[in-house]
C-alpha cells in the first residue's frame, strides 16, 4: 500500500493506525468478520475545507463510493457486530444523510436513528415546575446561519446499523438516572437507572482557538465513541474499526475502555495528529511503539 502505519502495543491492547486508503486497506488487511464494532464519520459532501480531500465533489460519485467502502465494511464487520455512522447536513441541502442511508442500507439494517444534540434551548414555561431547572437555559455549541430561510442546524445523525436488525444492545451502559425516584421501585429491574433514549445531547468543549487553526475541521467528541462502544457493549467487543480516523477520536475512547481499535486516515497531516494524540492519550507508559511502511 505505500504509506505508513503506527502501531501501540501494551498488554492489554494494541491500537494500529493506517495512513492508507481504507477500502482498500480493510481489504487487505483485515480478515473477513473480525470486526465486532465500528464507529466512523466519513465525509460529508458539503464543502467542508480539508487538508487534502474534496468535499464537494458530484452526488452521485460521492454515493457510490459511500457504497464502495459500506460493502467493504460488510466484509469485516461480524454477523452479530454494530456499524454507528454519523453523518450530518447542513440547513441548504438536509437530505444528505438519507441519501447515504439509503446506499448504506443495500448491506445493513437500520436498527436505531440517534440524534446527536449539539446544543439546545430550553424554556422554563415549557417544563413547569421542575426542581433543577429555575430559568432559561441555552448550552452546546451551533454554527449559527445568517439567513431568513433556514434554521439553525444543532444536530447530527448516527445511524445504528447491523447485519440482521438483532443485535442487543447494553442499554443501561449509558443510561440515565430516573427524576421521579418513585419509578425505581416501579419497574422490574430496581436501578435507578433508565434508557438514554436515542437523543444524546453531547456538547463540543469550548475551543478558544480560531476554526482556521484547529488540527481538523470536522471532529466528534470523544464522548460519542465511547457512547456507542458502551451502547453495544463493552464485553462484547474485543476490536473496533474507524474507516476515517481523522485525528483519532475514536482511537482515544478505545483507550479509555482498554480496546483495541484499527484505524485509516488517509491524510497524511491528519494521521499525523492522530499518532500524536493517541499516544498522548495513553494513560499509563507505551509498552512498544513500532513506526513502520506496510
Amino acid at each position: 500500500m505505500g504509506k505508513s502505519t503506527y502501531t501501540i502495543r501494551r498488554s492489554s491492547r494494541t491500537m494500529t493506525l493506517h495512513n492508507a486508503d481504507c477500502i482498500t486497506g480493510m481489504r487487505e488487511q483485515i480478515r473477513n468478520g473480525s470486526i465486532d464494532l465500528i464507529v466512523t464519520s466519513p465525509p460529508y459532501n458539503l464543502g467542508t475545507r480539508y487538508t487534502s480531500y474534496k468535499d464537494d465533489i458530484p452526488r452521485l460519485d460521492y454515493l457510490d463510493w459511500i457504497e464502495g467502502w459500506a460493502g467493504a465494511v460488510d466484509q469485516v464487520l461480524s454477523d452479530s457486530g454494530s456499524l454507528f455512522l454519523n453523518i450530518g447536513a447542513k440547513p441548504s441541502d438536509p437530505t444528505v444523510p438519507f441519501q447515504v442511508l439509503s446506499r448504506m442500507q443495500k448491506y445493513f439494517c437500520l436498527q436505531n436513528v440517534i440524534h446527536w444534540v449539539k446544543s439546545i434551548a430550553i424554556q422554563q414555561e415549557d417544563i413547569g415546575n421542575y426542581p433543577t431547572i429555575t430559568g432559561n437555559i441555552a448550552v452546546g455549541h451551533f454554527k449559527p446561519i445568517n439567513s431568513p430561510r433556514f434554521l439553525n442546524d444543532c444536530h447530527e445523525y448516527i445511524f445504528h446499523l447491523t447485519k440482521s436488525q438483532n443485535v442487543q444492545l447494553d442499554r443501561l451502559s449509558i443510561g440515565v438516572e430516573y427524576q421521579d425516584k418513585s419509578n425505581v421501585k416501579r419497574w422490574k429491574s430496581g436501578q435507578d437507572r433508565r434508557c438514554r433514549g436515542n437523543t444524546w445531547f453531547v456538547p463540543y468543549k469550548t475551543i478558544s482557538r480560531r476554526a482556521a487553526q484547529r488540527p481538523h475541521p470536522a471532529t466528534f467528541p470523544v464522548k460519542i465513541p465511547k457512547m456507542c462502544i458502551q451502547l453495544h457493549g463493552v464485553d462484547r467487543v474485543k476490536r473496533v474499526l474507524d474507516p476515517f480516523l481523522g485525528i483519532g477520536t475514536t482511537a482515544m475512547a478505545c483507550i479509555e475502555l482498554g480496546i483495541n481499535c484499527v484505524g485509516y486516515e488517509i491524510d497524511p497531516v491528519y494521521f499525523q495528529e492522530a499518532c500524536r494524540m493517541v499516544k498522548l492519550y495513553e494513560p499509563e507508559p507505551i509498552q512498544e511503539t513500532i513506526p513502520n511502511t506496510v
